[in-house]
């Protein structure tokens, strides 16, 4: 099982947990590199990262932990957990603040149903996200866990890939919802104001440009760097919004060319997100349409809300001022996330 955690904002991890298991007859192994701040009673000299030592000297208090935090059970019969250090050669580099174990699991027999309940989360932010990639029966399976949807019995055919998708789907209306620099990029294309049919040429503008770089990025076909990528959504922001304050009616006719040239830009910001994960290749195309057809969701809601908003302010007369603010609001905010991500992070 490789799973990664997210509750910051735009895929930009704060706490990332990865890790792997395998099943075979009677036993699972889990490498989990997790932040050692979950496990603070065991790092006697507070260095960020857990030793091969203070694993030994803790071994009881982290089985216990992480028995709580993490259990797989065959039907009904929990593995009995054993929690050891791994090799240092094993150890893939990693932050500074995260630590890596080998979590083993035992029946007395081989396993039949592999039921799988996630916890492992930070406490208070439930936006929080686990990805899974978990190898059983010869079968890889990716599965989102958060801490809404925290379990998972594994079965055959459709049932296990209905999870899969729907747990996809899930993650990307979150990431959208939480994403809060798409969420201004997309108020601040509206702010400019027309009709029905303005919305749509801009929605489905967005909707192509960003489809198609996130699935492009997610199959490794283009990359740019990180800081290019989050910096030029600042930017996107920014200009979005100052065309509506200086250029009205030129904003108003080429709306839709510019939203399409920024949103290539943002479905390389939605894969970043995939990537990390490291996906496995025969689930790779499931997890990414329904991760998209998520952020579209997630966006059709976006989008409602805020036109529906924008009409209720239609008959007063302060609806021009209340767009200029806003329009003001998010150039600046673009700003300070433009000089944020290209010179200062």
């Amino acid at each position: 099982m490789e799973c990664c955690c997210w509750p910051g904002v735009s895929a930009r991890c704060r706490w990332k947990h990865t890790g792997q298991i395998k099943v075979e007859a009677a036993q699972a192994r889990i490498v989990l590199t997790f932040p050692t701040s979950l496990a603070i009673f065991a790092d006697d000299d507070r260095n960020g990262q857990l030793s091969a030592q203070e694993v030994r000297e803790h071994r009881a208090e982290l089985e216990t932990f992480f028995s709580q935090h993490i259990r797989l059970a065959d039907g009904a019969e929990p593995g009995a957990l054993a929690v050891e250090p791994v090799p240092t050669g094993d150890i893939k580099p990693g932050p500074g603040t995260h630590s890596t174990l080998l979590l083993v699991y035992h029946w007395f027999k081989p396993v039949q149903t592999l039921a799988i309940q996630y916890d492992l989360f930070v406490p208070g932010v439930s936006t929080a996200s686990c990805l899974a990639t978990i190898v059983y029966r010869d079968q890889v399976r990716n599965f989102v866990f958060t801490p809404q949807r925290h379990t998972l019995t594994l079965g055959p055919g459709a049932t296990a890939l209905w999870y899969q998708s729907s747990s996809f789907v899930a993650l990307g209306i979150r990431h959208i919802l939480t994403g809060y620099d798409h969420m201004l990029f997309l108020i601040s294309l509206l702010m400019l104001g027309g009709g029905l049919r303005s919305l749509l040429k801009i929605v489905t503008a967005f909707t192509v440009a960003h489809s198609v770089t996130l699935s492009l990025a997610a199959l490794n076909i283009l990359a740019l760097p990180s800081r290019l990528v989050e910096s030029g959504i600042a930017l996107s922001i920014a200009y979005v919004a100052a065309e509506n304050l200086w250029r009205r009616e030129h904003a108003t006719r080429s709306r839709w060319l510019v939203t399409f040239s920024f949103g290539l830009i943002h479905g390389l910001g939605f894969a970043t997100i995939l990537k990390e994960m490291a996906l496995s290749r025969g689930n790779l195309v499931l997890s990414l349409v329904s991760f998209n057809f998520g952020v579209e969701l997630g966006q059709i809601a976006v989008v409602a809300t805020a036109f529906l908003c924008l009409g209720a302010l239609a008959t007063s007369v302060w609806e021009s001022t209340a767009r200029r603010w806003v329009s003001a609001g998010a150039a600046a905010v673009g700003i300070v996330w433009f000089i944020q991500r290209a010179f200062l992070a």
